[in-house]
């Protein structure tokens, strides 16, 4: 599921980039706070996705 996002805000953020067309930052946003979920599970020594 948390690999699911990821990568869909990954998508999402770099067609932003492409086509200078955003959300009001909202998928910049989402896609760090799923960086910043990931990192956590990593150092909580989980399998991060």
């Amino acid at each position: 599921m948390l690999w699911t996002i990821v990568a869909v805000l990954v998508i999402l953020w770099l067609l932003g980039l492409v086509t200078s067309y955003t959300m009001g930052g909202l998928i910049h946003v989402l896609l760090v706070i799923a960086i910043v979920v990931v990192l956590i599970r990593v150092i909580q020594g989980r399998k991060p996705l």
